[in-house]
């Protein structure tokens, strides 16, 4: 059974519009980081032909946006049904991407890319591996929520063209400021582009007194904030 969504973005000032996509059972759910990671996209200037990656592609509405702007669209996932949902995804809005299942950017090791995009699992979780199936592996990414985020950071400038662009979604409470760090290190400029306070869901509502106890959030907080990170080479 396929589910279908209408996903709202922010557009070009003085209208809106939202983007249908379909999800099957078991991929993640486009919530507010996918909105706020789309909203940054559809700011960004893209030449017909550029070569866009997008990884943790879920239902693949990142690669589906892209490639609607012209971009030669790529979609990564480790999920198999993250992957035909992608393909699904592109069918309905009668485009073309090309869908390949891996771990991170494995499929296209060798591949270069004028834009990548990224929403991967940032959530802290008392288990420090990642999880090898079910749900949580689409939010779960250890004790300090960079299991990804760090490697994500460590490829970034070798999945960049020369004037490449990344951008990457997370909360702050998987450490803005490393992820800043860890690409200026690899020689990338980076910087928050923009950011949204997002009242905690179910899961992170069921873990608010962990963050807590670890310094993550104040007690009784609820809410984390959303930032999109963009960067190029310095």
């Amino acid at each position: 059974m396929a589910f279908t969504a209408s996903l709202p973005l922010e557009s070009e000032p003085g209208g809106a519009r939202a983007v249908r996509v379909c999800r099957l059972p078991g991929v993640y759910a486009p919530q507010a980081d996918t909105r706020l990671l789309l909203t940054q996209l559809r700011r960004e200037q893209l030449r017909p032909g550029v070569r866009s990656l997008d990884l943790c592609t879920g239902t693949g509405v990142l690669a589906v946006v892209a490639a609607l702007r012209g971009a030669r669209a790529t979609a990564v996932d480790i999920s198999r049904a993250a992957i035909a949902a992608s393909r699904l995804n592109a069918v309905l809005h009668g485009c073309r991407i090309r869908a390949l299942r891996g771990d991170l950017d494995a499929p296209v090791a060798r591949e270069r890319f004028d834009l990548v995009t990224v929403n991967p699992p940032y959530v802290p979780s008392e288990d420090p591996e990642a999880p090898g199936r079910g749900a949580r592996r689409s939010w779960d990414a250890g004790t300090d929520g960079r299991l990804l985020l760090d490697r994500v950071c460590a490829r970034a400038p070798g999945m960049l063209t020369p004037s490449g662009v990344l951008l990457l979604v997370q909360s702050s409470l998987s450490g803005v400021a490393d992820t800043l760090d860890a690409l200026a290190g690899g020689g990338l400029s980076a910087r928050v582009v923009r950011r949204h306070t997002e009242p905690f869901g179910p899961v992170m509502s069921a873990r608010a007194d962990w963050f807590a106890g670890r310094g993550l959030i104040p007690p009784g907080a609820r809410t984390e904030e959303l930032v999109v990170i963009r960067a190029c080479r310095a």
